[in-house]
């Protein structure tokens, strides 16, 4: 065959679509209705000027049918498809290329096929009214899916028997692409996490009560959370802090105790002439417990409390001083504003995160979203959300 031309026009979808195979060239040698004999196959030429090659071997004449070809067609423009990407996803193709190679084997009428796709700068024009879209955030799914250089690459493995009556290549095709949008959209974090490392849990990282500064396991997802933004630059992250109301109320009181305690070693210094501050004074058990007293005799509200001369261990002490701590409102809003702007400052600085995508939310007091694995858990941390 040589000089070959054909023209494919879909008048189903409106506006119609077309496709042109020209310049159809090669051979297909060897057919025979032995069963032990194949043909070799070797086909080339152009659909809608972008190369295309056929090659492998095939025997569709014996009664068990076998092929082992492999196609691929090479920076095919989308925007000719822009009729199917409206209908079916609710938006029109602005530009982008589509290569595609695809190896299929079946034998004993058993089916086992690689599709890889890649698509090259995709980009959606205005949205298309359609009552046959799917509803899912597509444009999220393709944010996830488009590396830094605007190409997304997706491998489709597929497989099964010709004898199912529910079995049929396209249909299994668009299931596993529906499937793979569906898992971007809905477990954005888990996709992520299987590319760059992690899961789900990159969606939140946790504190201590009162603290500030994120759990040892944080900085790792914070690290890889920067890796896939810098990898997907097409996302915005949401950060939003959450506060416990009770862990957090009883962790700041313990914080700021411990500043009393540290700010009357300090003092106790510098007048000795030497200078120390506030955050790095180190405290042995011992000493603390001698200082803690002091502040207790200081402390009238919290003596008040107690009996009159009533001798006071340590441990009453402490509960003592603790109950008689206030931490307002305004406290535990100001501790989730300050870790999600320290998370913020981190993603911007250390992990190379343009500043515009990235928005931080109001601080919310109460329990956020289960944590992965755990049920109604009362947890200090900070979520993201992707756009």
């Amino acid at each position: 065959m040589q000089g070959g031309r054909v023209r494919y026009t879909d008048n189903f979808i409106k506006p119609n679509y077309a496709a042109n195979l020209v310049d159809l060239a090669g051979t297909v040698g060897g057919l025979s209705s032995q069963a032990d004999t194949t043909a070799a196959v070797d086909l080339h030429g152009e659909v809608n000027n972008a190369p295309l090659t056929i090659a492998g071997r095939i025997n569709p004449i014996k009664g068990d049918l076998f092929l082992d070809l492999k196609a691929g067609v090479h920076g095919m423009e989308l925007a000719p498809l822009s009729p199917y990407s409206g209908k079916y996803v609710g938006y029109g193709i602005e530009q982008g290329k589509l290569s595609f190679d695809v190896a299929y084997k079946l034998e004993h009428r058993q089916l086992n096929a690689e599709n890889r796709l890649v698509l090259d700068q995709l980009t959606f024009g205005d949205k298309v009214d359609s009552p046959t879209a799917t509803t899912l955030p597509v444009q999220l799914a393709v944010a996830l899916l488009k590396d830094r250089n605007g190409v997304i690459d997706i491998n489709l493995p597929i497989g099964g028997s010709l004898d199912d009556p529910q079995f049929s290549v396209g249909a299994v095709i668009v299931k596993v692409v529906v499937n793979l949008i569906t898992k971007a959209v809905t477990a954005p974090f888990a996709l992520l996490g299987s590319l760059f490392g992690g899961g789900d849990e990159l969606s939140f990282i946790e504190y201590a009560p009162g603290s500030v500064d994120a759990a040892p396991a944080g900085q790792s997802r914070l690290q890889a959370l920067a890796t896939a933004l810098q990898e997907r630059p097409g996302l915005k992250l949401e950060i939003t802090a959450w506060v416990d109301a009770d862990g957090d109320r009883e962790g700041l009181r313990r914080e700021s105790l411990d500043r009393r305690v540290r700010a009357m070693k300090v003092k106790d210094l510098v007048a000795k002439g030497e200078s120390a501050t506030v955050a790095d004074v180190p405290i042995s058990p011992e000493e603390y417990l001698v200082l803690l007293g002091r502040l207790y005799a200081a402390d009238k509200p919290a003596k008040s409390a107690s009996a009159p001369g009533a001798q006071q261990a340590p441990a009453d002490i402490e509960k003592l001083l603790l109950a008689s701590t206030l931490i307002r409102d305004e406290e535990l809003t100001a501790l989730g504003d300050q870790r999600s702007q320290a998370v913020k400052q981190w993603l911007q600085t250390t992990g190379q995160v343009p500043e515009e995508r990235l928005f931080l939310r109001a601080t919310r007091v109460g329990p956020g979203a289960d944590p992965p694995g755990q049920s109604s858990a009362k947890s200090s941390r900070v979520e993201f959300s992707l756009k």
